[in-house]
């Protein structure tokens, strides 16, 4: 019996030990020859570089793991990779080979792309202490060294930190990946693979964001605006600002996101267009001043105040709005950039009202656990929209690049079908299949 007949099997530990380790298997990757195709080109559609086919296997190191990836979601990192800017991934695995040792087999000719996964771990490296062969889990995106001192106070702080997928190679997007036993978490067990597979990037960066003391430490009653609120991130953000006793103010891009954004917890909605913003607003500090009043009052007139925490991700667009909007002693918090990383704003409104701008990064592994809880606990769920086999990689991250998706995309890798991978089906009962599935009925027109 091969490995993957093993797995979809639901072998025992002790059968998939025995099953022969594949020398290749199939993997959404980049090629190097592709880095200049988009040279002066305006559409860089990312169906044009990614592609699926076989890659060798590579050799685990002690402290790794290999895990047959059951499902896989799409980030925007995808996108990036796949467009390869603002840089050539390629120039990532180069620089992260010049270490040595274990790190030269991340610098090849292909890029095995995906920071999300749900999977059976199938191999454990030498070193490997907590893990075992059989263990159903999800995957951190957070590549850290924990032999380095900074990471035993907090794993994003590590200067050796690496984003899985988009800065090592062998990431999620494939039948088979290659992980640190420091970025796996319990799998929650009344989730299917495809749910599971949603969390990690989105719902940890949200929780790190909003709830940990590395970030904004929302806390009860808090006003929090979300930009972008029916989107991966934004749909996380606002269930933690519901779950924890916030008020979330989402802002969307059309009208057919609004519903979207009040049935995952906003109990304010506001349509972009209500308040003029475009990808050209953050050009001008005074634009973004007057958008900012705009929006300011909206928020004043509908729950009395101004928030407390902006939830920023969007960049340039947003950025001055989002310094301006929030109250005296506020904060933005801030984790990207898709609309450009050169941010302008009215540093007076900064400086004189003494509001804080937090940089945040994924999460370190306590934070991911903790909120992988959330998601066991049922307090918070996932947020898949539709799912794509691994064969059609790149129309699932085009649809994500044009921004014609809500929510998560899905992405099965092994798993032959959706809905697979519960082996807690009371719990799941018992949370309710409405509970655990917030965006059905939602169609992809709703992206409008």
């Amino acid at each position: 019996m091969s490995l993957t007949d093993a797995v979809l099997s639901g072998a025992t530990p002790d059968r998939l030990a025995a099953a022969p380790v594949p020398a290749r298997f199939t993997a959404a990757h980049l090629r190097v020859e592709d880095e200049d195709l988009f040279a002066d080109v305006a559409d860089k559609d990312v169906r044009r570089t990614l592609h699926v086919g076989e890659v060798p296997m590579p050799e685990l190191a002690p402290d790794e793991v290999l895990v047959a990836v059951m499902a896989s979601s799409v980030n925007y990192n995808t996108v990036w990779s796949a467009k390869f800017e603002p840089l050539s991934t390629f120039r990532f695995l180069r620089s992260y080979a010049r270490q040595g040792g274990w790190a030269t087999r991340h610098d090849q000719p292909f890029h095995v792309l995906g920071s999300d996964a749900s999977g059976v771990v199938v191999r454990v490296g030498t070193g490997v202490r907590r893990w075992r062969i059989g263990d159903h889990v999800i995957v951190s995106p957070a590549h850290v060294d924990d032999q380095e001192p900074a990471t035993q106070t907090d794993g994003m702080l590590s200067e050796a930190q690496l984003a899985w997928g988009f800065e090592t190679n062998y990431g999620g997007l494939a039948q088979y990946a290659v992980a640190r036993a420091s970025q796996l978490v319990p799998k929650p067990p009344h989730l299917s693979w495809e749910e599971a597979a949603s969390i990690p990037v989105c719902g940890g960066t949200a929780y790190r964001m909003l709830v940990s003391d590395r970030g904004a430490r929302m806390k009860q009653g808090d006003i929090v605006l979300i930009w972008g609120a029916s989107g991966g991130l934004g749909a996380y953000a606002a269930q933690l600002v519901r779950n924890g006793g916030g008020i979330a103010v989402g802002v969307v891009g059309s009208e057919a996101k609004e519903a979207i954004a009040r049935k995952l917890g906003c109990q304010v909605v506001i349509n972009r267009e209500e308040i003029g913003i475009g990808d050209d607003s953050g050009e001008d500090a005074e634009l973004a001043v007057k958008a900012g009043k705009r929006l300011g009052a909206i928020i004043r007139r509908e729950v009395g105040e101004d928030p407390h925490i902006a939830f920023e991700h969007v960049g340039r667009a947003t950025f001055g709005i989002s310094v301006f909007v929030v109250r005296r002693g506020g904060a933005v918090v801030t984790c990207g950039s898709s609309t450009g990383y050169q941010h302008t704003f009215d540093n007076r409104y900064l400086w004189m009202k003494l509001k804080r701008i937090i940089g945040s990064h994924i999460a370190n592994l306590q934070e991911m656990t903790e909120c992988a809880r959330l998601f066991a606990q049922g307090r918070i769920a996932p947020v898949v929209s539709t799912v794509y086999p691994l064969a059609e990689v790149a129309e699932a991250t085009r649809l994500v690049q044009l921004n014609q998706h809500i929510g998560k995309v899905g992405v099965l890798c092994l798993a032959p079908a959706p809905g697979l991978g519960v082996t807690a089906p009371e719990l799941r009962a018992r949370i309710g299949e409405e509970h655990l599935a917030p965006l059905r009925g939602f169609t992809a027109a709703a992206a409008g």
